[in-house]
């Protein structure tokens, strides 16, 4: 499973792109508003740091605006993927923009039914928003495992699932268990995935341990 980070922290991609653990970014206009920047500027300097997708998404809604905005978009770096919204409009975007050989995110997925509809519009990813569902009382990762159950049908699809909206480290756990194809997640929760009380536990009797015996590897 492919990992993104959902943000526009230039500072913390950097960080985590050279752990090699990140194949992608994600962003969205709230979270380029909150990094204060020019849109165009944060994703430039994004699209340097890491050489997978980076996705900058269209404020427009309607068709011709979002045309506008994406020709804007993409002209960033190679690298970057169109987000536009799950809509009419988004989709018929969609399709125009991957005819042109532009990678596309449709985002705000909250059903089978709208996924299919994303790949059916040529889609490179569609983002189902799982925590969002789970929020209102629905089953995000159920979403998720039907969505991929559906796909698996039609081998024509070359949509991946992109499970975002991940609160914490079971998300992630449950979209690979799944076989979801892509997750995207805030950086705190991706800096918990390594969290364990017994990894910390036993790095530090290794520790003492060593320290005991005054030795050093390296002077």
């Amino acid at each position: 499973m492919k990992f993104f980070v959902d943000t526009a922290d230039t500072a913390e991609i950097a960080a985590l792109a050279a752990s090699g653990l990140l194949d992608g970014v994600t962003t969205n206009p709230t979270l380029i508003a909150k990094s204060g920047r020019p849109m165009g500027a944060v994703i430039a300097e994004i699209c340097k740091l890491v050489h997978g997708p980076v996705s900058a998404e269209v404020t427009a809604t309607d068709h011709a605006g979002m045309m506008r905005e994406a020709a804007v978009l993409r002209a960033i770096a190679h690298n970057v993927a169109i987000k536009v919204p799950l809509t009419p409009d988004g989709l018929r975007t969609c399709r125009a923009l991957t005819d042109d050989g532009v990678m596309v995110n449709v985002t705000l997925c909250f059903s089978a039914a709208q996924a299919i509809l994303a790949a059916k519009a040529g889609a490179a990813f569609v983002s189902p928003f799982v925590g969002r569902l789970d929020d209102i009382g629905e089953d995000g990762m159920g979403l998720i495992a039907t969505i991929l159950e559906i796909y698996r049908n039609y081998p024509g699809f070359k949509t991946e699932v992109l499970v975002a909206s991940v609160r914490g480290p079971a998300h992630v756990v449950e979209a690979a268990r799944l076989g979801a194809h892509v997750a995207t997640v805030p950086p705190a929760v991706l800096h918990q995935l390594f969290a364990h009380p017994l990894t910390e536990k036993g790095l530090a009797g290794f520790l003492a341990d060593w320290a005991k015996t005054g030795q050093t590897i390296a002077g």
